[in-house]
């Protein structure tokens, strides 16, 4: 008897076969790693990456998010692979019609349409792990529903499974960076952004903490219509920021400033950072605010990591490697030498180098792409000779955090006294008052308390 295969049986043999193509791949990998290391054979990264990559491509799933975060760690993984996965398209095509269906029947009921007042079949936008539908409200409020894909834990849970075996592979190669704290912070990251209630909740936070911010806004969560793989929430107008490259300065320098508030007051005065920074998660008004978009990747600090980023900059300020070392020890880093903290702030004063300047400034001065290549390859060669390091769990999404938006700031040419505007945050900063605030909002909010 014929029987005619649904979309997700459809997509769980798609992703059979992915996790095949892939195991194949770092299969390969692992062979030809050995090959390098016990036999001599060279070992072609680039054409072995782009290999890598067509074995990924056009697929839905946390890779291309894994990859975008590690672009910003220096030579966690080779950058030609970096590089490659990289290249996985965001935008994968969207799911059918009868994927939402069945979606939609599952989260909300099967009168799931009498809900809403209009509810677009077509998807407005597509991404990593869900896709995104308008809608109208009951009561006429625009709204945009996002759909988690078919079997996403699963997927996750493989991607990550390959990623270890990826990590593995390269510090066979070279150990410069240890990772095995890297991959426990994306696994748990990647974990969240599954869980939608808990997202809708992290809008929430942002709501409360962004409320007298100017220049941001954030969304409202409609409960009634969301779950944990389904995320409803008012539709905001906007457009990408790329399309304002060309714009007067003025312009850009106040999206730039916006841009600086919506991820850095949450920071410096609750202990709370959106981990990613990705063109897709945020959009521009036409009065040139912002909207924050996507709530999925965001990291509770504790407050003694807050107080090490304010430490090490005044380490490097005034030139005093006994606060480094605080201030380094404070985030998770340990076997601390005067070696290893001389190689950690080379890193450390190419992120903080736009803070340390008290004039109106671009980034690219000391931040473009070519300087930061140079400047990771320099700390990557270092740590190689004073023996590695582990990177801590916090500093992953922050470092994210930073290198991400300097990237924006580039693309946008801004030009900005960051000194003033770091400074204007920190001013009066207090760990205990901050413990207390992140304590009182997040507890109000129902989001987890940093452990």
């Amino acid at each position: 008897m014929f029987v005619r295969m649904t979309d997700e049986q459809s997509t769980l043999q798609g992703r059979l076969a992915r996790y095949a193509r892939v195991g194949t791949a770092m299969g390969g990998l692992a062979a030809r790693v050995a090959g390098e290391r016990f036999l001599g054979i060279k070992l072609e990264r680039e054409a072995h990456a782009a290999e890598l990559r067509e074995a990924l491509g056009g697929l839905k799933g946390p890779l291309m998010k894994v990859a975008q975060i590690l672009s910003t760690i220096p030579d966690a993984i080779p950058q030609e692979y970096v590089q490659e996965l990289a290249q996985l398209q965001a935008d994968a095509p969207s799911m059918g019609w009868p994927f939402v269906k069945r979606r939609m029947t599952a989260e909300l009921g099967a009168d799931w349409q009498t809900k809403f007042q209009t509810f677009e079949k077509e998807a407005a936008s597509a991404a990593s792990l869900g896709q995104v539908h308008r809608a109208v409200h009951k009561d006429g409020r625009r709204l945009a529903c996002k759909l988690q894909y078919p079997d996403m834990q699963s997927a996750v849970e493989a991607d990550l499974r390959q990623l270890k075996i990826l990590f593995g592979i390269y510090a066979r190669m070279d150990q410069a960076i240890r990772t095995d704290r890297i991959h426990e912070e994306l696994g748990d990251r990647l974990r969240e952004e599954l869980d939608y209630a808990l997202e809708a909740r992290h809008m929430g936070l942002y709501r409360d903490m962004l409320a007298d911010v100017e220049g941001v806004h954030v969304p409202e969560v409609v409960p009634e219509l969301s779950t944990r793989r389904l995320l409803t929430m008012t539709w905001v107008d906007g457009r990408k920021i790329v399309q304002f490259k060309d714009a007067p300065l003025e312009v850009r320098n106040r999206l730039a400033l916006n841009m600086f508030r919506a991820w850095y007051v949450p920071f410096y005065e609750y202990g709370v950072i959106h981990g990613d920074p990705h063109l897709g998660n945020y959009s521009v008004r036409e009065d040139h605010d912002i909207n924050l978009l996507d709530f999925g990747a965001i990291r509770v600090f504790r407050p003694a990591f807050v107080k090490g980023v304010i430490d090490l900059y005044e380490a490097l300020r005034d030139d005093d490697q006994a606060k480094a070392i605080h201030a380094y020890e404070s985030w998770g880093f340990t076997k601390l030498t005067g070696e290893l903290v001389d190689v950690l702030n080379i890193w450390a004063r190419f992120i903080y180098a736009p803070l340390l300047e008290d004039r109106t400034r671009a980034i690219e001065e000391t931040n473009n792409g070519r300087y930061g290549q140079a400047t990771a390859a320099k700390v990557h060669e270092a740590l190689r000779k004073v023996g590695g390091v582990e990177i801590p769990r916090e500093f992953v999404f922050m470092d994210r955090a930073a290198i991400g938006l300097g990237s924006v700031f580039l693309h946008l040419k801004a030009e900005v006294n960051w000194y003033r505007q770091f400074h204007d945050l920190i001013q009066g900063f207090d760990v205990d008052v901050l413990a207390e605030r992140q304590t009182t909002l997040l507890t109000r909010n129902g989001v987890p308390l940093p452990r």
